[in-house]
């Protein structure tokens, strides 16, 4: 086969009959494999495989053998479901992907679940299946690619030019994420993004007819991409049209395939019927004899198309190869780039970047959101990789950094994103941009409105990758806001996530620990939850109150008493409700400690050691607090213990009077604290 991106020509009749020998090898191990394990989704494969077997046999420059090269053009299976078709590919053209593997499709330990994984299966660039997630992912990574180009690209040594290709499915275009991310791909003109739109006229319903009618490529037109519309299982139409994307440098393309749903089956093509079940034995013979295949073996794979595998690993190799000593001279011309290039791809912070973590005088009032514009402020100078932005909420969410300049269409020079009242559109742009390989994104909104994006949170947290959610006016606390935006139930929400660090400071310099940890950790996402009312900076030098570096363990004494009767534990804003309540015990002749809690994954973590050190368990009068849901408090008051919390919504009136009303208070929190020593003394009686 030819090299990718070649100059375009029809294709002879022994390339075309090769691509077709291809799409089936494609069509028969996915059936294979679907029906071995007698569950998944044969639909999608069998109606893409033509199109699937044009690109990444004559389009697609990626290194089997080096995966994370950092010019490879990007794929993503949009449409997850229909993963057999890239464990497929990837197998066949020599990614460390058994056959065995394929053959243990869904099964415990198999390195083919049913869905992609990213960081399971070697070559995914994308956990996919949630539909809309994949597009909208593949948008930020187009955004990576281009604002890398602009960045380190020179006239005469072009380091960064490579393209991201989406296979999405009608389930993906209708999801509400990727009108939001197709949107500001259009605006920002990423030329380097092609979608291949697997047009079958199908879901899982029925026809597509059922509830959507409306011409897709006008939608995408007004968008601001480059369309076409081919026959899907047309290979030289296929061929032709990436070659017109691909030339399209100022808009985004997408190429609407005409296929039918799992091609080939007698029976079931063109129905639902082929969307989500294995085809049986009989259709799949039967299958197999329309296609001209043999019946068996199964996982067959004809001599010319097992070849592929080595025609793939050598293209790679030069690829990279040539890429490597442009590279080379590219060290040596620009010495200063380079430099930065490679600390953005490891992601090595700067070895000074803690000492500029910005002081906070005690005493002065700042809410914990402008304290981590500070923050940003203090690194982003020195951080080339730290790239974020707001969804629309930049004034208030403080993420901004002073000095630095917006990303434009035509200008990709800044740092920073205005991604439009689109949440869900951010949470999967930013994830793009984390697994491009050289960025630590983040974004701001409203924590109230983390609902809006909770798919591509809970999918930054599946995949293990660092991107930092930045969710202001994180309590009732906002105010008189109401509460429509007063978020009550998120924070428990969101504890729920497995592999998600949620951080509440107590104030600004516990602000600035929440950065620290948040740009330390590099196994999964850190939502920062941050207030809108300013908080008094606690006195921490010279006086009663422990330093804010106790944050990195998740919980640590504040204050503390010799022979403490009662611990007050605290997150966030009410930190400061449990300092005032232990003075007021203090006034009663009870010694109360103080514990900050604004990580509880983090302190859960700790060891147990450590954890008894800060709330020893035979201290069992307990009281916790913090405004919103008691969901999870139990596990820190214990049975004794008594929560201070909400179970309603807040109100719309100034935060102090919405506190005061709903009983969250030094007064409620003290008088909690006497009933808790009052349960543990009867206990013992």
């Amino acid at each position: 086969m030819n090299k990718p991106n070649a100059p375009h020509r029809a294709l002879s009749e022994a390339e075309i009959k090769y691509l077709k020998l291809f799409a089936n090898t494609i069509r028969g191990l996915a059936m294979d494999g679907v029906q071995a394990a007698n569950s998944g989704h044969p639909g999608l494969p069998l109606g893409m495989a033509d199109a699937a077997a044009v690109l990444w046999a004559r389009h697609l420059r990626h290194h089997p053998d080096d995966p994370h090269w950092p010019n490879r053009d990007r794929f993503v299976l949009s449409g997850g479901h229909g993963s057999m078709l890239i464990y497929s590919l990837l197998h066949l053209t020599g990614y460390p992907l058994a056959l065995n593997e394929l053959k243990h499709f869904r099964q415990w330990g198999s390195k083919t679940p049913g869905h992609p994984e990213y960081g399971h299966t070697v070559g995914i660039e994308t956990t996919t299946g949630p539909l809309g997630q994949g597009i909208s992912n593949a948008v930020g990574m187009a955004i990576a690619e281009k604002w890398l180009a602009q960045r380190f690209n020179r006239p005469d040594l072009q380091l960064i030019q490579h393209h991201t290709y989406v296979i999405a499915s009608d389930g993906d275009l209708m999801e509400g994420v990727s009108h939001e991310a197709c949107s500001l791909a259009g605006h920002l003109k990423l030329g380097r993004l092609i979608v291949l739109y697997d047009d079958n006229h199908i879901s899982i319903d029925g026809s597509t007819g059922l509830s959507f009618s409306e011409d897709v490529l006008k939608r995408f037109e007004a968008y601001g991409w480059h369309t076409q519309r081919v026959d899907g299982h047309d290979h030289g139409a296929v061929d032709a049209a990436l070659q017109a994307a691909q030339t399209e440098e100022a808009r985004p393309s997408i190429i609407a395939c005409r296929t039918v749903i799992g091609y080939g089956s007698p029976n079931r093509a063109g129905t639902s019927k082929a969307h989500g079940e294995p085809l049986g034995e009989e259709e799949l013979r039967l299958t197999k004899q329309q296609l001209g295949w043999p019946e068996s073996p199964a996982f067959y794979i004809p001599d010319e198309i097992a070849s592929l595998a080595d025609t793939a690993r050598e293209n790679g190799r030069q690829w990279q190869e040539d890429w490597q000593r442009l590279f080379e001279r590219y060290r040596q011309a620009h010495p200063e780039a380079a430099a930065q290039f490679d600390q953005m791809r490891s992601h090595k912070l700067p070895e000074n970047w803690e000492g500029l973590l910005p002081d906070f005088p005690a005493g002065k009032d700042l809410a914990t959101r402008a304290a981590s514009g500070a923050v940003l402020n203090a690194l982003s100078p020195i951080m080339p990789g730290l790239i974020g932005g707001s969804a629309d909420l930049t004034p208030s969410n403080n993420t901004f950094p002073k000095n630095e300049t917006a990303i434009a269409p035509d200008d990709f020079s800044g740092r920073y994103l205005h991604f439009g009242v689109r949440e869900h559109g951010m949470g999967a742009i930013l994830s793009g941009l984390a697994l491009h390989g050289e960025f630590i994104p983040y974004g701001g909104t409203f924590m109230v409105f983390s609902d809006y994006m909770r798919g591509s949170i809970r999918l930054a947290a599946l995949m293990g990758i660092q991107v930092i959610y930045v969710f202001t006016h994180d309590s009732i606390g906002l105010g008189e806001d109401g509460p429509t935006h007063q978020p009550v139930e998120h924070l428990a929400a969101l504890r729920a996530i497995p592999n998600l660090m949620v951080i509440r400071p107590a104030d600004a310099a516990e602000t600035a620990q929440a950065w620290r940890m948040a740009l330390l950790h590099r196994s999964g996402p850190t939502v920062l939850a941050l207030t809108r009312q300013k908080l008094p900076v606690l006195e921490r030098s010279g006086g009663n109150l422990s330093p804010a570096d106790g944050l990195q363990k998740g919980a640590y004494v504040v204050l503390d008493q010799p022979s403490p009767e009662v611990i007050l534990i605290a997150s966030g804003s009410e930190l400061h409700i449990a300092l005032e309540a232990a003075g007021l015990l203090a006034n009663q002749q009870i010694r109360a400690r103080v514990v900050s809690l604004p990580c509880s994954e983090r302190f859960d973590a700790q060891p147990a050691s450590y954890r008894h050190s800060v709330l020893p368990p035979q201290l069992k009068p307990r009281v916790t607090i913090e405004a919103g849901s008691t969901l999870g408090w139990h596990q820190y008051a214990g049975e004794c213990g008594e929560i201070v919390g909400l179970e309603r919504f807040g109100a719309s009136a100034p935060y102090q009077d919405i506190y005061q009303g709903l009983n969250l208070t030094a007064e409620a929190v003290a008088a909690a604290a006497r009933r808790s020593i009052a349960k543990v003394s009867e206990s013992k009686g």
